[in-house]
């Protein structure tokens, strides 16, 4: 089943929407759990609707991030102000990105870009993203106990050096953040391939997901798969990103060799074109000038 990120997925998880820019609420029994902070302008919406869930008498207590990009840590600080005693978990490398203010002025200028979301700060808050702590350095082979649900971590590298998954036995459910790619098109069809730092890690990454065979999978962006169609996602993922690159290559050689011809050829034909990409142009031209870029240096372009 593939259906749309948003609402009830389970029991014990909530897509909190947009559904582009979901984070996941999951109820233990004891504790309660987000994955992921989305963009910070959808802070607000984030915040009430957690509220809403959960009621007054259960308080938030953890907030995972499962990389280091604007869309999915927007609405961190903004959270932990507003829920009292909240606990940010991350990748180290993510607490040191978070210091950096050419990094911060750079989330803030890509989540600029996203002016079709300010109808959800109506009251004018200032919703920028600036430094925030992390409480709790993830890392591979933790595991936390939300009462009847555990949160194991996993690191999952290449789409970023600090992508992470959570994986939850009890229901055989995965949070992969972007480590699995994104389902692109008005149906979800298609595979959007997101390997950025490295290309093996990805494929390294995909394969363990395999291996885990999870029962629902819920994606950084627009959709979550389950039962078959979750198993198909990820052999379907594996299957792309090998064409991917044969892509990729194809066009450094029309381009002899030219990474930047290369990515300008290649943003005009699959995004302007043939279109259905529904990210950011600018975001999807800075990802995909690191791919070519990377791909180039493997295949000695």
């Amino acid at each position: 089943m593939r259906r749309q990120a948003k609402g009830q997925i389970h029991e014990r998880i909530t897509a909190i929407p947009n559904a582009w820019y979901p984070i996941y609420l999951v109820r233990g029994a004891e504790k309660n759990l987000v994955i992921d902070a989305g963009v910070n302008l959808l802070g607000p919406r984030y915040r009430n609707d957690i509220r809403e869930i959960l009621g007054d008498d259960q308080p938030l207590h953890d907030l995972f991030l499962t990389h280091s990009h604007y869309d999915h840590i927007g609405a961190a600080g903004y959270l932990k102000k507003h829920f009292p005693g909240l606990q940010i978990g991350a990748h180290e490398r993510l607490a040191r990105l978070m210091q950096k203010p050419s990094v911060l002025g750079l989330m803030n200028g890509l989540s600029a870009n996203h002016v079709e979301l300010l109808k959800y700060n109506a009251a004018g808050v200032d919703l920028t993203l600036r430094p925030f702590d992390i409480d709790i350095a993830l890392k591979q082979g933790d595991r936390f106990d939300l009462g009847g649900l555990t949160c194991c971590v996993h690191e999952t590298p290449g789409h970023t050096k600090d992508s992470l998954s959570f994986y939850f036995p009890e229901i055989q459910a995965l949070f992969p953040g972007e480590s699995a790619g994104v389902l692109q098109g008005r149906t979800g069809s298609e595979i959007q391939v997101e390997f950025l730092s490295s290309y093996q890690d990805y494929i390294d990454s995909l394969q363990w997901m395999i291996s885990l065979r999870p029962e629902i999978i819920c994606l950084g962006h627009g959709w979550v798969v389950s039962g078959k169609d979750a198993e198909d996602f990820l052999r379907r993922s594996l299957a792309a990103t090998y064409h991917y690159r044969e892509l990729i290559e194809n066009y450094l050689s029309s381009a002899g060799g030219n990474a930047q011809r290369a990515t300008e050829e290649m943003a005009h034909a699959e995004y302007d074109v043939k279109g259905g990409i529904f990210q950011e142009k600018i975001s999807y031209v800075t990802n995909l000038n690191a791919q070519v870029r990377h791909i180039a240096g493997l295949s000695g372009l």
